[in-house]
This record gives structure tokens, C-alpha cells and sequence, in this order.
């Protein structure tokens, strides 16, 4: 399959991919956090019924995903209307959740609004990173590296004003939950139309539902960057997986956790561009390779972490964010390098992949962690034995590291595009 790119660029500035991943993001972590607080508090369910909800939409989550690359590579001659249709989906799932009583049992409404949100999030997500590889060829040298930082940088700044804002709200009305959906609709209002013109649209029929996949599952460059992805995904999964239990039970620092979010994330933002200048001035494999080993380095420091120690695990959690900005904003950029390079079309699939990997290292990490933690002893709210807070720092610390490092061993030896 191949497509042909229009001769002229759209027009619109790079604000507007700012505002539009913004959107996306806010609907993403943040949800996983306010959701099931908001249903307990509002409705009195049961925190272990939204645990088993959340670990079914999950799985949903990973296995639709290859099935959303495909639409939205079979729909790219309409993929502007697919994505105002999905922008509309999700803000109408985000009044549903939040600024709608249910009509229904709390908990069934739970899950049918954040299967239509999380379903529309991945959806955008896919198209928009698939429609940034032919934006970044219209920008000259080092487009995809400044379409990246653009990029990443409103992500991580959509996180951290949708991990803030019901608080904030909360000083001015006494719903801040449907205050933000409704921001959250206005805001999707506005990033479509700052995107609008933006879709190219051209696609060549599809006649084997199978073959978007091809070139990207074809190239050897493009399977090894979506192992190392894997790979490099997985920390992060490990530490967002167990990041409340360490606060908690290992620092003793409970009510910390949100504070201490907001700064990984912030750091992460603040980080993006300086990422994106590196890997202009050094090449996008180094500045990649030394973020990575940033992320090694506070991994260690948290493995010696104890009681009381909170300030030096803000530290670790702005140095650790700094490195995920590194990762957010350059692996991305070289996928998205080599799937131009190839010429070949299929983007929306590969990037459907690529959302997968992502994902399932997600889910790999709650259904192997949390039970090895509890087979290790440690049981959550309550006094444990130094044993068992010993497995929860391995497990939090250690174990990312050795995952790093096998990461860090397969882009040493694989020769990468320069973005």
C-alpha cells in the first residue's frame, strides 16, 4: 500500500498539536487516579469492584488497540471526521462519568463511560501520532525532533492541569468533578478546531485488512524499535504500578502521593525541550541513551530509600520525570523517522502497535507484581515486615533498573535514524 502526501503542508502552527495532545492526555492517567475516588466518595462503591473494573477495561484497552490502528489506517481519506466523531465521544463519556448521576448501578456506568473514553482516547492517540509523521517531513531538518517536543511537551502539561484541577475547583464550586468535564468538553472543542485542516486525508484502497500492518511488522528497524519501546515502557510500568504502595507503606509518607506526582510529571514537561535541543546538538541515540541512564541512576538512589526520606524521593521523582521526557519525546520521534523513511503508508497501524506495546507492558506489570509483592509478605495499609518492605523496594527499584538496562543493551547495538 502507498500514499501519496499532498505537495503543500497544512498551514497551522504547532500550537495547535500542543493543545490537541494536551486533550488527549488530561483524559488519560489523570482518569485512573479521580475515577474510582470520585465513585467512592459520591456513590459508596466498592474500591475492589472499580479495581476489577479497571483491570477488564485495561485488558480491553490492549487488545483493541491493533483494531484502532487499522481503523484508523482504513479510514484515513475520512480521518478528520473520525477524530472530531471521537474528540465528541469522549467528552460525552467525561460528562457521563463525572457530572451525570447515574441512571444505571454506579458501577456498570463506571464501565460503560470509561470504556467510551478510554476507547476514543486510544483511537485519537493512534491517528494523531500517525498523522505527525507526514507533519514532521513538512518541517525540514529535525521535524520530527521539533514536532516531538511540541508534542510531548502539551502531553505532560495536559497530566499535570488535569491532575490539579479538581482540586483547584474544589476552592470554587462544591461539584469540581463536573466543573472539569465540562472544561474538559471546551477544551476538546477547541483543540479540534485548532487541528482542523490538519488531517491530510489520502489513502490508497485496503483491500486485506492485514496489510496496514505489513510494512511496519516487515522491517527489522521498526519490529526492534517496538521491542525496545517494550522494554523502555516497562519501568515506568513497574514504578506506576507500585508508586502509591511506596510512598505509603515505604516512606510513610501517605498524602504525599499527589504532591509527588504533580512533580514527576511537571519535570517531565519542564525536560521535553531540553531533550529535543540535545538531540539536535548530539544526535537522537545519544541524548535517548543518556536519558535512560538518568532514569538508572534514580532508580538506585530509591532502592535505598526508608522511612521518612520524602524529600529525596522528590528528588528522584524530578529526576525520573526528567528522564521519561526524554523517552516521551525521542523514541516516538525515531518510529516515527523510520516509518517515514519507508515510505510506505501504514502509519495509523504501526502506531496502533506501537499504543499495544505500550500498554501491554502496563498490564504485564499489574498481573506479575502485585501478586509477587503479596506472596512476598506485604500487605498495603498496614504495618509490614522489613522483608517484605525490602521485596516492595526491589521490586519498585531494582527491578526497573534491570529492565532499563536490557533496554539501554538493545539501542547500544541497533542503528537508528537520525530525526
Amino acid at each position: 500500500m502507498t500514499v501519496t502526501l499532498p505537495d503543500v503542508a497544512p498551514r497551522a502552527g504547532l500550537a495547535g498539536w500542543s493543545l490537541f495532545a494536551a486533550l488527549i492526555a488530561m483524559a488519560g492517567l489523570p482518569i485512573y487516579i479521580h475515577a474510582p475516588k470520585f465513585y467512592v466518595d459520591t456513590y459508596g462503591t466498592s474500591l475492589a469492584a472499580l479495581g476489577g473494573v479497571l483491570a477488564l477495561l485495561r485488558l480491553i484497552d490492549v487488545v483493541q488497540d491493533p483494531l484502532l490502528g487499522w481503523l484508523a489506517e482504513a479510514g484515513r481519506a475520512q480521518r478528520g471526521l473520525l477524530v472530531a466523531i471521537a474528540a465528541c465521544l469522549m467528552a460525552i463519556a467525561m460528562l457521563g462519568l463525572f457530572a451525570v448521576t447515574p441512571p444505571v448501578a454506579p458501577l456498570l456506568w463506571f464501565a460503560l463511560t470509561l470504556t467510551l473514553l478510554f476507547s476514543a482516547f486510544s483511537f485519537l492517540t493512534i491517528a494523531f501520532y500517525a498523522e505527525g509523521v507526514a507533519k514532521a517531513a513538512t518541517l525540514g531538518e529535525n521535524g520530527h525532533l521539533r514536532l516531538a517536543g511540541w508534542r510531548e511537551g502539551g502531553s505532560l502539561a495536559g497530566v499535570c492541569v488535569a491532575a490539579v484541577a479538581p482540586v483547584a475547583l474544589a476552592m470554587l464550586t462544591d461539584q469540581p468533578f463536573a466543573a472539569f468535564a465540562v472544561l474538559f468538553t471546551l477544551l476538546a472543542i477547541a483543540a479540534t478546531l485548532a487541528m482542523r485542516g490538519q488531517w491530510w486525508g489520502q489513502a490508497a484502497p485496503i483491500t486485506n485488512p492485514f496489510a496496514v500492518f505489513r510494512p511496519a511488522l516487515a522491517d527489522g528497524l521498526t519490529r526492534r524499535l517496538l521491542l525496545i519501546a517494550l522494554l523502555n515502557a516497562a519501568p515506568v510500568a513497574v514504578t506506576s504500578t507500585l508508586f502509591l504502595f511506596f510512598v505509603e507503606s515505604r516512606l510513610l509518607a501517605a498524602g504525599m502521593e499527589g504532591p509527588l506526582l504533580l512533580l514527576f510529571f511537571l519535570s517531565a514537561a519542564v525536560s521535553t525541550p531540553l531533550w529535543s535541543r540535545a538531540a539536535q546538538r548530539f544526535g537522537a541515540k545519544p541524548a535517548l541513551l543518556a536519558g535512560m541512564v538518568l532514569a538508572i541512576a534514580s532508580f538506585l538512589w530509591a532502592a535505598t530509600l526508608g522511612a521518612g526520606d520524602t524529600l529525596a524521593f522528590a528528588l528522584i521523582c524530578a529526576v525520573s520525570g526528567a528522564a521519561l521526557g526524554a523517552d516521551m519525546v525521542l523514541l516516538p520521534a525515531l518510529f516515527a523517522r523510520r516509518l517515514g523513511q519507508l515510505g510506505q503508508g501504514g502509519e495509523g497501524a504501526a502506531f496502533g502497535l506501537w499504543s499495544f506495546v505500550s500498554k501491554l507492558s502496563l498490564a504485564l506489570a499489574a498481573a506479575t507484581l502485585l501478586p509477587a509483592l503479596q506472596a512476598a509478605g506485604f500487605t498495603p495499609g498496614v504495618e509490614n515486615a522489613p522483608s517484605a518492605l525490602f521485596a516492595l523496594s526491589a521490586f519498585y527499584a531494582l527491578v526497573p533498573c534491570a529492565l532499563k538496562v536490557l533496554a539501554i543493551a538493545l539501542l547500544a547495538v541497533t542503528k537508528v535514524p537520525e530525526v
